[in-house]
């Protein structure tokens, strides 16, 4: 177990790391802190090796299948006191906050914070997520949890210093020469601990029912009971903690348990202070060390296998275990009928359920981890022999030997993925479901390990029901890998290379061996297995080291919005006042008279139509957009773009693609006569006697109708059960809004009367376009008030002068010409668009919204996408559409 303190920082689910401009030091340090783990894990690993120097791999394997069952049952029963005992620090401390809570409920989360965390090594992020959790929904405040999460690490640093203080005096002088410790400098140091202790209890007496402030927290000193009860539940706990592995040993060991008890503490403070995680083989060199005298490394290692699996893997994995159960309970929750047939089973575990699931995504990603271990470890390790004789005796060996080699290389893919599911990547979620499934058929097809595939089952039954946890729209590559994860990948790794190599130690390593294939090859199957993963880790990272960094684009401050408005409003366009929205970075030419907007999805810059403003400024503005992405390793890409402007995106070196064509209805000869126009007509009889009325109000006079125009547009956004989308569209902010006139549709009402209908103008210099942007009517709003709106909205853009009248796109429209004799001959992309336009009505109104605006007689005007060509495209095309549906989850759902 990773006994540590870090307890203390306890409310918050993860550490934020700010990669800022901090000195050199501040980016060195972490990194000098793997270095030294490193250090300290291979000189672990080494000095295991050399002890370990006459023992075989096989040999160790059975002396630990050969453990007696009532030694196994023995450690089984003391690591049960000994969670018991940890699970006494969370009493303790809840009873100090006084949050009066059963004991058994504290038991509960005690032991699955604890099962969780201790195996990892980081009680932050994950024993402390599970505690944390639940005391919220038993009602404890920020400041109770906080309180309550520091007499924890309290608990634990008074126990250390207690028993390792304790260790140090009674411990045999032998002992501590063997450790490289003077006897008479430990002893001192074994007495100031002992005084630090004593002065603690002493403090509390002193200073009883007084507080102190730390760091702008208040904390009550702790009574004396309470003081006395840390330090001998402390005690008691380590006391079981060690006894687990002193079950383990070797009967004729000889050994006192006391003496045993002070060599555990040393190896376990010593693991602890390394910051290996769990203190792995740091805590294993030191006992197997301290107990050489007595006991041979080969009699010791078995023991400490069974240890870390016992105390380590078995209370993990029914921490996990229990954690599924619980998501899957809440998932069953949903459904009526399930819930009606197991109520009270179900509404309870269902409400653990939704207490737990924000820490789900550590649990799996541990498990994940422990997947990939588990899979690298078996990689370097010998096959069952008698396993891969009946494989090979009804499949190839060519298929066995490369199902050994993918596993493997599965296992360092479950590695890397376990850190994305800590950060709670929506895909990684997909990506684990899939190496997963890959693992399990490997772990079958490379040697029959059916017990592989069994544990890589159960990590994708708990993954499953959890993908709601992993929300975060990120990709993969665009979030930083910490130095501790680093750290952990790449100790794994090593630790598999050396298990390799103590597994095939007495093997005569040649070159030949790496094209030797036969049923008994373990020896050059871990060989091209370790090549292959060497390989993966090091292409990642060369990966990671080469590519571009993230790049957040800034957006505009009211400042900012200010000097943009101004080139929108001389702009005769209406799409460029888009820009007040304030969701897209901005661009400039050199002397800021031009712009381009921009969001950024995935690898590309998206710019939101042509450059706005004077036409020689705005094509500066585009060569500036294009150096700019590619400074930054983007690819640049400009959405909606007109037909005027094509030119230039050639310039650029941009494919251009056809994305539909805009509705342009000229207002100049715009009237309401001729046959054509008789619905027109017809719809404003029908209004004036509904008693609708229109009007346009001034920018100006809109703050103090926001209230009402957000119930409009919220029961609209409820009705329609979708959601507003960006980017291309604008959407409800109140200061985007503010920006523009609003076109009002008024309905009678028993008081007067009452708005029905809104819609933003984006308005053009004179003479330019004028285009309405959001569209919303209430649910009870009489038919035909959106043809009202259109029509008269028509009328006031004629008589203000107005040019032209936008009424937007029609997606994929006008694709194939349809005068082309031979529609083949069209290219891929307006055959495939076309395709879509005529067949995908049950997705997207295609021909609905082309019909609806075809009323108004427009001009069809051709819009295309500018972008790389090639392979870029797809992703280009899939990140456009996830930038304007708001994420991934915004393609799915409406």
């Amino acid at each position: 177990m990773q006994r540590n303190s870090s307890l203390s920082a306890a409310v918050g689910d993860e550490p934020h790391v700010q990669e800022g401009n901090g000195s050199s030091w501040q980016r060195v340090r972490p990194w000098l802190s793997v270095a030294v783990v490193f250090a300290l894990l291979t000189a672990a690993l080494l000095i295991l090796r050399r002890e370990l120097s006459g023992t075989g791999y096989p040999r160790v394997m059975h002396a630990v299948q050969s453990l007696p069952a009532a030694q196994v049952a023995a450690a089984i029963g003391l690591t049960v006191i000994a969670f018991i005992m940890l699970g006494g620090y969370d009493v303790l401390a809840l009873r100090y906050v006084g949050a009066r809570i059963s004991i058994s409920r504290i038991m509960l989360s005690s032991m699955l914070s604890y099962g969780i965390s201790q195996t990892l090594g980081f009680p932050l992020l994950t024993g402390n997520a599970v505690r944390v959790r639940f005391w919220s929904a038993w009602g404890l405040s920020t400041e109770e949890m906080g309180r309550a999460a520091a007499h924890v690490s309290t608990t634990f640093t008074i126990g250390i210093i207690s028993v390792c203080g304790a260790a140090l005096l009674i411990e045999p002088d032998g002992t501590l020469l063997l450790l490289g410790l003077p006897t008479t400098f430990a002893r001192l140091i074994g007495c100031v601990l002992f005084a630090l202790t004593s002065s603690y209890v002493v403090w509390t007496v002193l200073r009883r029912g007084t507080v102190i402030g730390i760091r702008g927290w208040s904390f009550p000193v702790p009574s004396v009971r309470i003081a006395l009860a840390q330090i001998v539940l402390a005690l008691f706990d380590w006391a079981a903690a060690g006894a687990v592995l002193y079950a383990l040993l070797p009967r004729s060991h000889g050994i006192e348990l006391l003496p045993f008890l002070g060599v555990f503490v040393l190896a376990q403070t010593v693991g602890v202070l390394s910051h290996v995680p769990g203190g792995l083989g740091v805590f294993e060199s030191i006992v197997v060390l301290a107990l050489k005298p007595v006991l041979p490394a080969e009699a010791t290692l078995p023991a400490l296998l069974a240890y870390r699996a016992v105390y380590y893997l078995l209370p993990f994995l029914l921490s996990v275990g229990t954690l599924m159960v619980m998501e899957m309970a809440r998932q069953r929750a949903r459904f009526p009928a399930l819930r009606e047939r197991t109520r009270v089973t179900v509404t309870t575990m269902a409400h653990w359920g939704r207490v737990l699931q924000p820490v789900l995504p550590g649990a799996i990603g541990t498990s994940t981890f422990l997947g990939g271990v588990l899979l690298l470890f078996s990689g370097a390790t010998p096959a069952a022999h008698g396993r891969v004789r009946m494989l090979t005796a009804v499949l190839p060996l060519g298929l066995v030997e490369f199902s050994h080699f993918t596993a493997s290389l599965v296992g360092v893919g479950l590695l890397i993925l376990s850190w994305a599911l800590w950060r709670r990547l929506d895909a990684a979620w997909g990506l684990t479901v899939t190496v997963l499934c890959i693992g399990i058929i490997s772990s079958i097809l490379k040697g029959l390990d059916y017990e592989e595939a069994s544990l890589l089952g159960g990590v994708l039954l708990l993954l499953l029901p959890a993908r709601t946890a992993f929300y975060r729209r990120t990709a993969l590559t665009s979030e930083p890998l910490s130095p501790g994860w680093s750290a952990a990948i790449l100790g794994v790794i090593g630790a598999s290379v050396w298990i390799g190599l103590f597994s095939y130690r007495h093997v005569d390593f040649s070159s030949d061996m790496w094209w030797e294939f036969a049923v008994r090859g373990n020896a050059p199957r871990f060989l091209r297995a370790t090549a292959g993963v060497v390989g993966v880790a090091l292409l990642l990272a060369v990966y990671r080291l080469l590519r571009h960094a993230t790049y957040s684009p800034q957006m505009p401050d009211p400042t900012a919005l200010s000097h943009a408005a101004l080139i929108v409003t001389a702009s005769s366009v209406s799409t460029p006042a888009l820009a007040l929205l304030g969701d897209k970075a901005l661009i400039y030419n050199d002397d800021g008279t031009a712009f381009v907007m921009y969001g950024v999805a995935g690898g590309s810059w998206i710019a939101m139509g042509d450059p706005v403003g004077p036409l020689d400024a705005g094509t500066d503005a585009a060569w500036r957009f294009k150096l700019e992405a590619d400074a930054h390793g983007a690819r640049p890409v400009f959405y909606q773009v007109s037909p005027e402007r094509l030119p230039l995106y050639i310039d650029l070196g941009l494919t251009l693609l056809k994305l539909g064509e805009e509705a342009c209805v000229p207002l100049a000869d715009f009237s309401l006569a001729g046959a054509d126009r008789r619905w027109m007509r017809r719809s404003l009889m029908e209004a004036e006697k509904a008693g609708l009325t229109f009007e346009v109000a001034p920018a100006s006079a809109v703050p103090p109708m926001l209230p009402a125009l957000r119930s409009i547009s919220d029961e609209w956004l409820g009705g329609k059960a979708t959601r507003e989308k960006g980017f291309s569209l604008g959407r409800f902010d109140e200061a985007y809004l503010q920006h523009f006139p609003i076109a009002l549709v008024y309905a009678p009402a028993a008081d007067g009367r009452k708005l029905v209908a809104f819609a933003n103008l984006w308005c053009g210099a004179p003479g330019g376009e004028i285009s309405p942007d959001l569209m919303r009517r209430t649910g009870n709003a009489p038919r035909g008030v959106m043809d009202f709106l259109f029509i008269q909205l028509l009328l006031w853009g004629k008589a203000h002068g107005y040019g032209t009248a936008n009424l937007g796109m029609a997606p994929l429209a006008g694709l194939e010409s349809p005068t082309l004799a031979r529609p083949e001959l069209a290219p891929l992309w307006s055959r495939a668009g076309a395709f879509v336009y005529g067949r995908g009505e049950q997705f997207y109104n295609f021909k609905g919204l082309r019909a609806f605006k075809s009323k108004f007689s427009p001009v069809w005007v051709p819009r295309y996408l500018a972008s790389p060509g090639g392979f870029a495209l797809p992703r280009v095309l899939a990140n456009v559409t996830s930038l304007i549906s708001g994420g991934v989850s915004g393609i799915i759902h409406k």
